[in-house]
């Protein structure tokens, strides 16, 4: 008979990291909250920055915009999924068109292709 032996691949400290994405998840989610209260609500869309971890676009129903980062895409879903908004695949159609830009969108984007004045 072969003898086996159990094996615990885990890392001692994976509990710590569990936790430590845990927190980071209900601060993302609150600065979340903050953004949809200020907002009159606020839908959002996740996307996969690489190793850097996951963005989280928000689109705010008064068509202010802005993003939050996460450490992972499972800390972003996760964050999100505490806040309650609404989660879109992509940012395209009706969604991509609620966004609202202003002077300093035109200025750092596309203002300088059209001719606009130059960033300062």
């Amino acid at each position: 008979m072969a003898d086996t032996q159990q094996v615990d691949d885990s890392k001692p400290d994976d509990g710590k990291q569990a936790a430590r994405a845990e927190r980071k998840a209900a601060r993302l989610a609150k600065e979340i909250g903050a953004f949809a209260r200020e907002h009159g609500g606020a839908e959002g869309q996740i996307a996969y920055l690489g190793q850097k971890g996951a963005r989280i676009v928000l689109v705010g129903e008064d068509g202010g915009w802005g993003d939050l980062v996460a450490p992972t895409h499972a800390v972003a879903l996760s964050a999100v999924e505490k806040s309650g908004i609404t989660v879109h695949e992509d940012f395209d159609g009706d969604f991509a068109a609620k966004v609202r830009t202003g002077p300093y969108e035109w200025t750092r984007m596309a203002g300088i292709q059209l001719g606009g004045p130059k960033n300062a």
